[in-house]
């Protein structure tokens, strides 16, 4: 089976965490899980190398191509994602056309300031540009008692990160959904590639 792939952009880090612990929950499944990010607008508009210092590498259009699922991530920007993921999915009209993603199952993911921040928002307009790519969207079913417990981040939407309850941390609560999102999209990704082979 192919890599499932956890797209995300972090500028303070606890989106990456976010992305840690959605990778260990699908890697829980067996599948395996590659981690991947994109660079900051200004260096966006510039060559830049295929690996950055420090961190997850580059995506690649053909990370895209070869996925068997996608977990997108990225922080609260005025309710909307960053501009460096916006950029890229902004920038896979080759991979809309061919269709590389339909029927590939999809999560979302996201950090934010303030409760109430602007978290939902978030995650259900990172769901548009993967529904216009023809994934199927899972978030995080009730039966997780974290959903019913957190009084920081997580929605039935996706995973969360609420940084003004902690020291740039994530929760028990959030880093249990994280992992259980992955878990999700871990086996989804597994039946659906049965189902196509």
């Amino acid at each position: 089976m192919s890599p499932v792939l956890v797209l995300y952009y972090s500028r303070n880090g606890t989106t990456r965490q976010l992305a840690t612990h959605i990778a260990r929950g699908i890697e829980s499944t067996g599948a395996e899980a590659r981690v991947r990010t994109v660079p900051a607008i200004p260096e966006y508009m510039t060559p830049w190398p295929d690996v950055p210092e420090a961190g997850a590498p580059f995506v690649t259009r053909s990370d895209l191509t070869e996925c068997s699922g996608l977990a997108l991530g990225s922080p609260v920007r005025f309710g909307n994602m960053a501009a460096p993921l916006k950029h890229f999915l902004d920038s896979t009209s080759q991979e809309w056309l061919k269709g590389v993603l339909i029927d590939k199952p999809a999560c979302v993911f996201t950090s934010g300031g303030s409760m109430h921040g602007g978290q939902e928002s978030t995650l259900l307009t990172m769901m548009l540009p993967l529904l216009h790519h023809g994934m199927v969207l899972c978030g995080i079913p009730y039966t997780e008692s974290q959903l019913h417990d957190t009084t920081s981040g997580g929605s039935p939407y996706g995973a969360g990160h609420v940084s003004g309850h902690s020291d740039g941390k994530l929760t028990a609560d959030e880093s249990a959904l994280a992992f259980a999102q992955g878990k999700r999209l871990g086996e989804l990704a597994r039946q659906l590639a049965r189902k196509a082979s």
